[in-house]
């Protein structure tokens, strides 16, 4: 087995397990926004993914509050403004995930790998996998609720476990991409998002509408 391989593999697998363990953390005392990125190194991989999971724990939050109906309409507008920040901030760390692993898996790369390509970054994959820990937390909140009739409690609860096999799932899938690049099977990649929703510039909505 390829030992650089391997550490990158297990520092992955040290991050999703960080990624829960934030959550949780989280819901007692709420983080405060990212510091910049830090420089990238096998060390440091673990910060870049938890700065994207606070962003993806703080979107959670707001996109929960923008649905309510209890309350005026320029708290939910307060609340858009806050989500597109947000979502913007979420999609640039993804990006710093990406560049971090491909710098450490660049050494490690065959030069005549497969011209073949994953659908998604290992980034990306971080992302999903940070979504679902936090779908894991609110799902498993949901079974043990005391507010609720018992039929509430087992379709949570077989939502929790369908959560947790998708997890393990996508877990797995993310350490044999890794393995894929390394083995030569597939082809390394940055896809960048590009958002153009929140550009003055590129959004028709902004731009054909500001006086000036």
């Amino acid at each position: 087995m390829n030992n650089g391989m391997e550490k990158i593999q297990a520092e992955l697998e040290n991050c999703f397990a960080a990624q829960e363990s934030a959550t949780a953390l989280w819901h007692e005392s709420e983080p405060g926004e990212p510091d910049e990125p830090e420089e990238c190194s096998l060390e440091n991989l673990g910060n870049l993914v938890l700065a994207e999971h606070c962003y993806n724990f703080m979107l959670w939050h707001v996109e929960d509050t923008a649905r309510r109906r209890d309350v005026p309409d320029s708290v939910i507008a307060d609340c858009k403004r806050r989500v597109d920040a947000l979502n913007q901030k979420r999609n640039d760390w993804i990006e710093r995930v990406d560049k971090c692993l491909n710098q450490l898996l660049a050494p490690l790369l065959p030069t005549n790998a497969a011209p073949r390509r994953n659908t998604e970054t290992a980034g990306m994959a971080v992302d999903r996998l940070s979504i679902l820990a936090l779908k894991l937390y609110h799902m498993e909140e949901q079974t043990l609720r005391k507010d609720v009739g018992p039929e509430h409690i087992r379709s949570c609860a077989e939502r929790l476990q369908a959560l947790r096999g998708q997890r393990e799932d996508l877990t797995r899938s993310v350490l044999e991409l890794i393995e894929d690049y390394i083995e030569g099977r597939k082809v390394i990649a940055l896809y960048s998002q590009f958002k153009m929703y929140n550009d003055p510039s590129l959004n028709p909505e902004m731009y054909k509408h500001t006086s000036g």
